[in-house]
């Protein structure tokens, strides 16, 4: 169980993506010519609490409600995430362990030095 409090804001976000997803199938479906994408789309989620331990229990815990085994690969510098697929869509809840961020983090303060508006002579 999550140790953060459902907060009626949440509760809010969560009704009004759940009525999205529907409105958004009611519309493809009813619109035949309006085009998907080919090969389906992510539903990813982020883990958000003010422990490692607490977002990785957060994955465990919506592992358990999916059905699905948690794939960690923080061992090699990755993420410890769940993955299920509903057909061709698919729910995907992500822990970023703190030191990958950081390290994410870091690389991104050299983004401003590549600049692709500029001409090259």
């Amino acid at each position: 169980m999550t140790t953060q409090p459902i907060v009626p804001g949440d509760l809010f976000a969560r009704h009004q993506t759940i009525a999205g997803l529907r409105a958004l199938a009611d519309f493809l479906e009813t619109n035949p010519a309006i085009p998907v994408r080919e090969y389906g789309y992510e539903y990813t989620v982020f883990a958000r609490d003010h422990t490692e331990a607490a977002e990785r229990a957060e994955i465990d815990r919506i592992a358990a409600a999916l059905g699905e085994t948690v794939c960690d690969e923080t061992g090699r510098g990755g993420h410890y995430r769940v993955q299920k697929a509903f057909g061709r869509i698919a729910y995907t809840a992500v822990h970023i362990p703190a030191h990958r961020q950081t390290a994410y983090e870091a690389l991104m303060t050299y983004a401003p030095t590549f600049n692709t508006d500029r001409d090259v002579a």
